[in-house]
Formats: C-alpha cells, structure tokens, sequence
C-alpha cells in the first residue's frame, strides 16, 4: 500500500498529465490519470455502441467492463479487455463524447471506487493522482493537494502545440467546450481549502515539475 498520496487537479491544457508523469518518474512514485479511465469508457461504450445519451447503459458498462491501466511512469498503458487503447483513447471522436461519460454521477462513484482502490494497492511508496476532483472527491485526505493551473491563453498555446494538425481557433474553442461542460460537475479551477496552487502560466515544463516536486517534498 502507498504511504503517500499526492492529489492533482487542474483544467485542460493545464499540464497536469505530463508534469505529473514526470515528477512520479523522479520521486519513485507511481502516477494514475484519472482522466484516462473517462475516456477509455467512452471509446468502450462508442465501440461496443452504447447509447451516450443512455445513463444507465453507460453505467452498465463502468461496472462490467475489463479496464486497466499501467501506473508505472515509464510503462504507461491503458487497455479494455485486453486491448491497447493507449492511443486511441486520445481521438478527436472520443474527445468529443468524453464530457458525456464523466458527467453521470453514478458513473463517477464507479470510477472513483475504482481509483482509490489502485491507489490504495500500488506497492510504490507514493502515488500522484491527477484528474478533476482528486483534491476535492477521489483523495480530499491526501498528504498533498494541488491544483495545477494556468492562465486561459497559456493553456490554449500548449495544447495548439501537442495538437499541431489543429489550428489555434479550434484548439481555444475545445478547451473551452470541455472545462465548461466538466465544470458542471466539478469545480477545478479554484483551489478548495487546504489546497496548494501552483500557477505555471510564466513557468516552463522543467520549472513545473520542480515546483510540484517542492511542494510534495514539503508536504509529505
């Protein structure tokens, strides 16, 4: 079982994914994305053609279906019965329906259960657990709690970077798309009480995730 549990939130675009990852692969601890899981139910229930707009059929999916997922920074995976999906989960097809998978409470009971008990599991001596409600729903008792944040224009320039076959027009209007729908749910834009922030609008990657290294250093 993990000793340490290092809660990560932030909204798209933020870098909570890749500076999470990294600062994992440094500290020896295992790194679980949440968001992940989200979207590997989704592209499940697109292939296996369960009705979005159907709660109870994609519930129905989140509690029988066979999903997992590597923790290990450096042998990162994610596969559904078996098959690797690690890329396709990033489709624009899946992007586009994901919000209709994670709104469903019950759905995110499901999932929650499940990211506590991999947590819990883990035989690494801490875990940092990145999503949208990690500090607030999934770990509110972790050692650590961050909110990973930018500013609206820094977080549209990373993500037109990663996606160079986008233009900058449909990257801004897709990161606003999904944190309004996802904000419907879940506030990870403000920082609950106990919640440290970390700002990276004028830091670079390097500089994130030694700032996140700090703060987790400090804190644990």
């Amino acid at each position: 079982m993990s000793d340490i549990i290092v809660a990560v939130d932030g909204p798209a675009g933020s870098g909570k994914s890749s500076v999470s990852k990294e600062a994992a692969r440094r500290l020896g601890y295992a790194y679980l994305d949440t968001g992940a899981a989200y979207r590997a139910l989704a592209w499940h229930c697109l292939d296996e053609g369960v009705d979005l707009d159907d709660p109870a059929g994609v519930l129905e999916r989140a509690q029988q279906w066979d999903y997992a997922i590597g923790m290990d920074p450096d042998r990162y995976f994610v596969r559904v019965g078996g098959e690797d999906i690690t890329a396709d989960i990033r489709e624009p097809r899946v992007s586009a329906v994901v919000s209709a998978v994670a709104r469903v409470p019950e759905v995110r009971e499901v999932l929650t259960a499940m990211f506590r008990e991999l947590a819990d599991e883990h035989p690494a001596p801490g875990v940092i657990i990145e999503g949208r409600d990690i500090t607030t729903v999934v770990a509110p008792h972790a050692q650590v709690r961050v909110l990973l944040t930018a500013a609206a224009e820094a977080r549209m320039a990373r993500r037109s970077a990663e996606l160079s076959t986008e233009s900058a027009e449909a990257t801004a209007q897709q990161l606003a798309a999904r944190d309004a729908q996802d904000s419907r749910v879940v506030d990870f834009m403000n920082a609950a009480e106990g919640v440290t922030t970390l700002d990276s609008t004028e830091l670079d990657f390097e500089q994130t995730v030694q700032s996140l290294i700090d703060i987790v250093r400090s804190g644990a």
